[in-house]
């Protein structure tokens, strides 16, 4: 709980409009989309400028009081929850769209600025900003910059890291820096822009940041792709790679998910199919008729029973906005929804996803798989309830064992969730611990008392157990054995 002291120097501030510390207001921002995550904050504030946000941050530096900045709230690490109470710092107020440089090709905006908008602004003026994260209408700039967001266009056109090129942000003693600028090269020092880009907000408070755009794209058309087999499909992926075609969107859909999203959006998905890869390509339209065309043969090279080619641009919409829904389609079936992300090159797509499949079977769990198949980043979504204890458990040892599985498969943890507070048991599996070191270290130097954020991106590791394939635990057995009739 705040003093009377620390309260009044915040409101002074923001006026008292824009502090709150009513229960109401504290419960309201102690959680995030996160399920199974929540802690109290002692306060709220809605800063409307820099300036605010920097005498905010002297104020909670003075007092060594814990600051987490939140945007929607929209993240699925529980990267926004208060976990040391403190203060929580909401930039939704920062939201203007400061300007679109058509000259430069840049947009510079406050990050509290809500995605959706952005992109309809953007693509007013004929210019394009491709990362799309699911949760972007909904979802803020700042939030998309702060966790690294992906999106379904992330193949083609690369995700937010790869097009933040500026930031205004403010250090945990008030202090305010800014990084590159409206600049296609620049080397000098340092790349503080991209250390911020994903940090979760344990290094800075962003305030405002610069992009850079592309032109829009002339035309654009969708297709569906249906395999009776697993495997037939991610070999598809590969050799869509393979013929040197990047299409705008390649996502796929296990068959437990075609069947929810099906019966939620009732667009005509074939559920008795074992997987589906939904395509788009956009660019020039003879290209694009083209790359759709070589595009339809390889898929059927690899075994799709069948290709449909979207016949106009309406319902090719019909097809992304379905996969967009996948999450919101899963969370009718039982009342807990977890959604996690983990990355494995392109070529072990199929056995990350038959690795999901044995894994849910072993903890006997229901987990439904989609993702973006062309950057191989996959989306195990389990489906439980928070109520019994015992099933999350079995499902916390699942997702576990699928973290572990995407590592060995020369992968990663997350790929555009980001680390947070969910995944940071697991963040040395992927990192060692001279990667954690140095990444406290770089902690240390930015946030010395520890107040941005505490409780993520760092948490005691949990023991990695390695499980052995039976053909190496048989060789292992036959090793002792021998070792024991020599005397070893």
């Amino acid at each position: 709980m705040l003093s009377p002291s620390i309260r009044e120097e915040l409101i002074a501030i923001v006026g008292a409009k824009w502090f709150r510390d009513d229960t109401e207001s504290l419960v309201s921002y102690s959680y995030d989309a996160t399920p199974l995550y929540q802690s109290m904050p002692d306060g709220v504030i809605f800063p409307s400028s820099t300036e605010e946000v920097s005498a905010i941050m002297k104020v909670c530096a003075k007092h060594k009081i814990p600051v987490v900045t939140r945007g929607a709230g929209s993240n699925l690490c529980a990267g926004v929850v208060p976990l040391h109470g403190g203060i929580v710092l909401v930039m939704t107020r920062m939201n203007r769209l400061i300007e679109i440089d058509q000259d430069n090709l840049t947009a510079t905006f406050q990050t509290g600025l809500n995605t959706k908008q952005f992109h309809m602004a953007v693509e007013d003026t004929g210019l394009f900003y491709p990362p799309d994260p699911s949760s972007m209408i909904i979802c803020t700039m700042g939030g998309n910059i702060a966790l690294g967001a992906g999106g379904l266009r992330g193949l083609k056109y690369g995700t937010t890291k790869d097009y933040v090129i500026g930031l205004e942000a403010v250090l945990a003693n008030g202090d305010i820096i800014r990084t590159g600028g409206k600049l296609v090269k620049d080397v000098a020092g340092y790349d503080l822009t991209r250390l911020l880009v994903g940090s979760g907000g344990t290094l800075a408070v962003m305030t405002e940041a610069t992009v850079k755009l592309v032109p829009k794209p002339a035309y654009r058309r969708a297709m569906l792709a249906i395999f009776s087999d697993l495997p037939a499909s991610a070999r598809a992926v590969s050799q869509i790679i393979a013929n040197r075609i990047t299409p705008c969107t390649l996502e796929f859909m296990d068959q437990a998910t075609i069947k929810v999203v099906e019966a939620f959006a009732k667009i005509g998905l074939p559920v008795e199919a074992e997987a589906i890869l939904a395509i788009e390509q956009d660019g020039d339209e003879a290209q694009v008729e083209k790359d759709l065309k070589l595009i339809e043969q390889v898929c059927l090279q690899a075994g799709a029973i069948q290709v449909k080619v979207a016949a106009t641009p309406e319902e090719g919409a019909k097809v992304m906005e379905a996969r967009r829904n996948a999450l919101a389609a899963l969370s009718r079936l039982r009342p807990t929804t977890i959604l996690e992300d983990a990355t494995v090159p392109r070529s072990k797509l199929a056995d990350m996803v038959l690795e999901v499949q044995r894994i849910a079977a072993k903890y006997n769990v229901q987990i439904c798989t989609f993702g973006h198949a062309g950057d191989g980043n996959l989306h195990p979504t389990a489906m439980t309830d928070a109520r019994d204890e015992e099933e999350i458990h079995r499902v916390e040892q699942a997702f576990a064992d699928i973290f572990d599985a995407a590592i060995k498969l020369g992968g990663t943890i997350t790929g555009e969730h980001g680390v947070g507070h969910v995944k940071a048991p697991y963040l040395e599996w992927k990192v060692g611990a001279t990667g954690i070191d140095i990444m406290k270290r770089l902690k240390a130097a930015f946030d010395p008392d520890g107040l941005l954020n505490p409780g993520k991106l760092f948490a005691e590791t949990k023991k990695r157990i390695v499980f052995k394939q039976p053909e190496e635990a048989g060789a292992a057995e036959a090793s002792a054995a021998a070792g024991e009739k020599e005397g070893v």
